[in-house]
Order: structure tokens, then sequence, then C-alpha cells
């Protein structure tokens, strides 16, 4: 190992340059701040995702300034087609005046790349193969006061010191766990696997969730909580895939890319999602649910997006809710970092916990009444069965599931949502 090189230094240094670590070196960079963000990989790079992005998404994107049209390479949609039980409904998304009312498809090769791009144009200093090996911490108080990492295909070992240290480094979180921040094995989990196929249906303008994904083993049929996808790309090809909870029986002794190859060879031949029509191998990852690490703040490290377990427990959704915690930590960190005492910047970081709980913390408590719900076979069945019949119900949980609704005001469907996530116990 070489000697370290001088130290860099910055305003706030972010670790992992993913939708949550991109968004909050954006709003950081706009709010004036120097921001050093650190990706232990180089772009273009391949993430596990779906690739689809709900409204919630894009009105982030917007917000950084992303151009999002069709021209630019998005390929829009209009809601999401839900299929269950011998039914199949189609659901636009909803009329809402606080989020756009289309979603997007992108790859997370590009997708990813764009979004860091965007925050080194706002003023971040984006370090590509900068592999971060640890916190650097003050002595006497244990507070995290920078990394260091090692650079470059020649790994040049460099600190990088700031007042404050962003974790966006995804569900496994090193940074985290070296700061003693353990995951809450209470709180539920995910995985989703999924690949790619040539396909007739690459230009759908629907989101495709299909509720009924089945264990046969044995001879047994079971029903498993989760749903799979079909996102067509508009590039010739459909992202297929499976996102399943933890609360089966059998989650850590099923092979979710054989119920993953078993399902799609269960669907129409003509669609191609058949092994000679693969564009590549099925891959998979894991989905950190309903603030499973916490606390989101603690001594000068502020935990976004998957390191943090911001992913959505209703459907699963992570990329809006990365984004959104991104801008929240940048807006937290910004007023902070204008105080004039010590005092007063700690007293302004330790509220950035008490926001998120204010967002999401309502909210995730009833997606975790939810995944236990839907852990139990007869309600997933009598869900999928009965639910695709009524519409309006359907409407009404789209709504829910994808939280989407007008904060104030809003139609009756919103009023009632709205006042549960704010009636229900923030945890």
């Amino acid at each position: 190992m070489g000697a370290a090189l001088v130290s860099e230094t910055a305003d706030v240094i972010v670790v992992g340059a993913g939708p949550a670590g991109s968004a909050t070196a954006f709003h950081l960079a706009q709010a004036g701040l120097e921001v050093a963000l650190l990706e232990k990989t180089a772009f273009p790079r391949e993430k596990v995702c779906g690739d689809g992005l709900t409204p919630r998404a894009v009105k982030q994107l917007v917000a950084m300034g992303i151009d999002v049209s069709e021209e630019a390479g998005w390929l829009r949609n209009k809601g999401l087609r839900v299929i269950g039980g011998g039914r199949r409904l189609e659901l636009e998304w909803p009329d809402l005046a606080a989020f756009p009312d289309y979603g997007l498809v992108r790859k997370r090769d590009d997708f990813d790349e764009r979004l860091a791009r965007a925050a080194e144009k706002a003023g971040a200093r984006l370090y590509e193969r900068c592999n971060v090996s640890g916190p650097l911490r003050d002595e006497r108080t244990g507070r995290i006061t920078g990394v260091e990492a090692r650079l470059g295909d020649e790994k040049k070992q460099v600190s990088f010191s700031a007042p404050v240290v962003i974790a966006a480094d995804g569900n496994s979180s090193r940074l985290s766990l070296a700061m003693g921040l353990h995951r809450d094995e209470k709180r539920p989990m995910g995985v989703a696997v999924r690949t790619y196929f040539t396909s007739p249906r690459h230009d759908d303008d629907y989101l495709e969730s299909w509720f009924e994904l089945w264990d046969r083993r044995g001879g047994r049929e079971r029903l498993l909580p989760g749903y799979g996808w079909i996102f067509g790309m508009g590039d010739g090809t459909s992202n297929v895939g499976l996102g399943v909870l933890n609360s089966s029986p059998d989650f850590k002794e099923l092979d979710w890319r054989e119920v993953l190859r078993t399902w799609c060879a269960s669907l129409p031949a003509e669609w191609q999602f058949t092994p000679e029509h693969m564009t590549g191998p099925i891959r998979g990852a894991a989905l950190p649910m309903a603030f499973n690490r916490k606390p989101h703040y603690e001594r000068g490290l502020l935990l976004v997006g998957d390191a943090g377990g911001l992913v959505n427990p209703f459907n699963g959704e992570g990329i809006a809710y990365a984004m959104e915690s991104g801008r929240i930590a940048a807006e937290v960190v910004s007023q902070a970092l204008a105080r004039q005492t010590p005092h007063q910047r700690e007293l302004a970081l330790r509220g950035y916990p008490r926001v998120l709980a204010e967002t999401y913390g309502g909210y995730y408590s009833l997606g975790r009444a939810f995944v236990s719900l839907i852990s139990n076979p007869r309600v997933m069945r009598v869900a999928a069965e009965r639910g695709l019949s009524h519409p309006v119900l359907m409407r009404f949980l789209l709504k829910l599931l994808a939280n989407l609704t007008d904060p104030r005001g809003g139609d009756a469907m919103d009023r009632v949502i709205n006042g549960l996530t704010k009636v229900t116990p923030r945890s």
C-alpha cells in the first residue's frame, strides 16, 4: 500500500453515485456547496432494476433539469396494467397537481450515468473508480470526518475530508456498517431478479404487473408474496422480472432465478420470453424496505436511499425514494452548514431523521402491515382473484401502492390515504 496522498477536502462527501447519491450531490452543488461524489465503479455500469419509473420519480428528474422527452431517449408510459385472477385491468396514472401523469422507462446503466453527469454539471466533483475502504473518525468523539479510498486503476490511497458525509452506497452500505449502523432484521426485505428478452412487446405504453407467482415444487402449488413485471424498453427488448418479499416461509430456500424461468415459460410463446431470445444473464438484488436501517443520522453521517432502507414496502419502488431522500438530505445539510456554531450545525443535522419520519413514517408503517397481510397465501389469492373485479378499488390501491396523492386537497381517495398515513404511528 502506497503512502496516502494529500487529503482532498470538501464541504460534503457523498459515497455512491446511484440515484440517491447523484441527487444528493446535485442539490448540494446547486446550493453552492463543494461536493465530492465518490463512485466505486465507472460509468456506464449495470444495476439490477425493473427500469420502470413512476410519476413520483419523474418529478425528481424534472427537478434535476433532466431532459425527459422522448427525443432524449425516454419511453413514456400511461399507467399500470394489472393481471391476476384471470382478469386484466389497465389503470392510468392519476391526474394530480403534485405529480405528472406519466411514467418513464430507461435502462439503469444509462439512467444512473445521466444523473451523475447532472450532478457533475451542477458543480459536484465526480470521482469514478473510487473505492471507499472506510471512515475517518475523530478519535475523541467517534464522529466521521471523512473517508479513506483507493482511486483509479492504480488504486492510489486517498483521504477525503469533510464536516458531513452522506452514505449512498446501497443496501450493503459498508460505510454505515463501519459506523455501527446495522439493518433491522425485523423490517421487510425483498429480492428482485430480472433479465432482458428481444420481444415484440418492447414498445408497450403501460408498465405491466402480474399478481400471481406460484411455487410449484414437489407437486404443490403455493402463491408467493410478490409480483412479476414486464416493462417494454422501446429498443426491441423487454425487461422481465419478479419481486418477492422475505415473508415467504421458503424465501431462503427458493432459487429465484428458477422461479423467473418457470414464470417466463408459462407466458405466451409469441412474446419470446425464452432462453434463445434472452439478451443477458438473470441478475438479482436485495430490496431494503421501510426504514430497515436506522438512525438515518449519526455522528456526522446521513443515510439516503437504499443505505437507509427507503424502498417502498407496498411496491418495491426504490428510485423515487432514493432521489427524494437525497433532496431532503441536501436541504438539511445546506441549512446546517450555514449555521455559525457547531451546536447549531449539529442541531440542524439531527433534524434529518425527523423529516424522513414525517415524510414517510406513517406510510411505511402501513406498508409493513400490508406486507404482513399479503404474506398469508389465502389473502394473496383472494386479492388476486377478486380485487381486479372492482376498478374503483383498484384505482384506490394504485394511488396507495404507488404513493401518488395530492398532499393538500385532492379527491376523496387522496384524503383517505393522506388521513391514514397521518394517524398511523411513525416508526
